[in-house]
């Protein structure tokens, strides 16, 4: 639960879930399913994206109607040590990659990497190889996405 840290209350967590299940959501929808007014929800909303509780919204595409069949979890292994911002520079111009983080543990990072077959994928994980002070990389091919959540 956020409110205890974010000055959140029970009603902009409904909003916050509402919205993370449909983002495009009138402000009607919305407040009927929290109990407010339309114009209530808006402001309440509004506050949300200004307090930086909603970052953005956006569309979620399905990556195999996109012709992307291949997903894959890339852990990363650097020479050295390399600043966070420097991979997130050097990693930022390859769309294949879908989210980036640094961990603690045995990698230094673990990338998502989508691509539409396999050889996508290794030339995929070639330029990510080449993009930064990288020693090695592991690559897991997911098989089959269980649960997502925003």
């Amino acid at each position: 639960m956020l409110s205890d840290r974010s000055g959140m209350d029970r009603l902009d967590e409904q909003l916050v879930a509402a919205l993370i299940q449909d983002g495009r959501a009138t402000f009607a929808q919305l407040g009927s399913a929290v109990g407010l007014s339309a114009p209530a929800a808006k402001r309440r909303v509004d506050r949300l994206r200004e307090d930086g509780v909603i970052a953005s919204f956006t569309a979620v595409v399905n990556p195999a109607a996109l012709g992307w069949g291949i997903g894959a979890l890339v852990d990363v292994y650097c020479q050295g040590r390399i600043a966070p911002k420097d991979l997130a520079r050097a990693w930022r111009p390859i769309s294949e990659i879908v989210s980036a983080s640094t961990v603690a543990g045995g990698p230094d990072a673990v990338i998502r990497v989508r691509a539409r077959d396999v050889q996508h994928l290794e030339e995929t994980l070639e330029r990510i190889r080449g993009s930064a002070a990288i020693e090695r990389t592991e690559s897991t091919i997911v098989l089959s996405r269980l649960l997502e959540r925003g």
